[in-house]
């Protein structure tokens, strides 16, 4: 049975996930309060294999580089997104100083996606997905029954698309490709706010109908 962890992290409210079976956990965009989502680590008894990004946005890399070398377990990113890593700018963490943001550089990953390429963790398996528009090399990472979508789908709402290299045609367009031909009853976890449907915004979400 595989489980879901909802970990809030920073001070836009990140989801980090722990997603995790009896013998294997992954981590997914660890944005922040790497030792709030140590205490999880921890209290789940299983040990990480790796750490999975959406996007590189500054507020889904910020514990990054403190789990993935507390752990000594390596990072997955889309090759579209591979420098924005280590380039405060691109991650926009650069552009944050007002709040005292420092900037974040984080190592190269590891690993680069393959779009549509099934990836296999122990008893975990998952598909990656392309949903670009939020930022371009955005991805969704598709299980058995849900789905993590980062910020392109959010419970009533769409990722922001007024950033640096946002594009609203491009995420509509992922999104109705990519997510809505999931089944309806998959649950959806999206990087900010609560966790959805499919079948839900299929139906409700205001920006498709």
């Amino acid at each position: 049975m595989t489980q879901v962890k909802q970990i809030i992290t920073g001070s836009i409210e990140e989801n980090c996930y722990l997603i995790y079976s009896q013998k294997t956990l992954l981590i997914v965009d660890p944005g922040n309060d790497a030792n709030k989502i140590k205490a999880e680590i921890e209290a789940s008894g299983i040990e990480p294999e790796a750490i999975l990004i959406t996007h590189a946005h500054y507020d889904h890399i910020g514990a990054v580089e403190e789990l993935r070398s507390d752990y000594d377990i390596p990072v997955y990113i889309s090759p579209v997104e591979q420098e924005w890593l280590t380039d405060p700018k691109l991650n926009f963490s650069g552009l944050m100083h007002h709040n005292d943001m420092l900037d974040i550089i984080v190592q190269p990953a590891e690993h680069l996606f393959e779009n549509y390429q099934e990836y296999e963790f122990g008893d975990l398996k998952f598909k990656v997905v392309p949903t670009p528009g939020h930022s371009p090399g955005s991805v969704s990472f598709v299980f058995d029954d849900f789905v993590v979508t980062g910020d392109a789908l959010f419970s009533g709402s769409i990722g922001r698309t007024d950033l640096p290299f946002g594009n609203r045609q491009d995420l509509l367009q992922s999104i109705q490709t990519e997510l809505f031909t999931l089944p309806d009853h998959f649950k959806a976890y999206p990087g900010h706010r609560e966790p959805t449907t499919i079948g839900k915004e299929k139906k409700t979400n205001p920006f498709f109908n």
